[in-house]
């Protein structure tokens, strides 16, 4: 049986209070925090940095994922391994050499991730899907929280699922954008066993009641 994680994203949270919503997170059973980079050039939206991550890493044990939304992910990797991330998610759609930035990653004892936008398809991506621990399908236009789910993109993770098993590659499948409980469960069918909920749970009123439920799921 496929375990099924819950990864929320702190994107619409509260950063006044982050602390609280940090410890609502982990006490509620979430498996990771994903926390959202963005830089105004890849996506128009800014976000945080190295430096909030660290401030972040102090307050709880859960692993975190960076989920780089930025122009040249390669400049940065240094910064945010050193900030207390556990693993780097970069875009295939970013500047430079991904195949590379990916092993740096991993180089640095970290996990790597690739995310694909919902417009790039899997096939572009085919030599860099064994570099990688786990590829997180876009469904939604990286950028911002609370967009409408884009169902085209379960597609795409069925397409990844039937490769890595066709290959014998055990490789996560996260899916990143308009995921609630009814979309979840679809992703879930496609193949999918990472969900990023963000406005689902920590804007949910009840983080906990939000976890217990995704992780009912399918």
């Amino acid at each position: 049986m496929v375990t099924i994680k819950i990864s929320p994203s702190i994107l619409t949270a509260d950063l006044s209070n982050i602390g609280k919503t940090v410890g609502e997170l982990e006490d509620a059973g979430a498996d990771s925090l994903h926390l959202d980079v963005m830089d105004g050039h890849f996506v128009r939206n800014i976000t945080f940095g190295p430096a909030f991550i660290r401030s972040i890493r102090k307050i709880t044990k859960l692993p975190l994922e960076a989920h780089l939304m930025i122009e040249d992910p390669d400049m940065y990797i240094e910064q945010f391994a050193e900030s207390g991330c556990d693993s780097i998610i970069i875009h295939r759609e970013s500047h430079g050499n991904t195949l590379a930035t990916l092993r740096r990653i991993k180089e640095g004892g970290l996990k790597a991730g690739l995310a694909l936008s919902p417009e790039t398809g899997l096939k572009a991506s085919m030599d860099l899907l064994p570099e990688i621990d786990m590829l997180l399908v876009m469904t939604v236009s990286p950028g911002f929280g609370g967009q409408a789910f884009i169902p085209e993109c379960l597609a795409k993770v069925s397409e990844a699922r039937r490769y890595f098993a066709g290959k014998g590659l055990e490789k996560e499948i996260g899916v990143d954008g308009g995921i609630k409980l009814d979309t979840g469960r679809l992703c879930i069918e496609a193949g999918a066993d990472v969900l990023v909920a963000g406005t689902a749970i920590v804007d949910s009123g009840n983080i906990k009641e939000a976890v217990r439920s995704f992780k009912a799921l399918p």
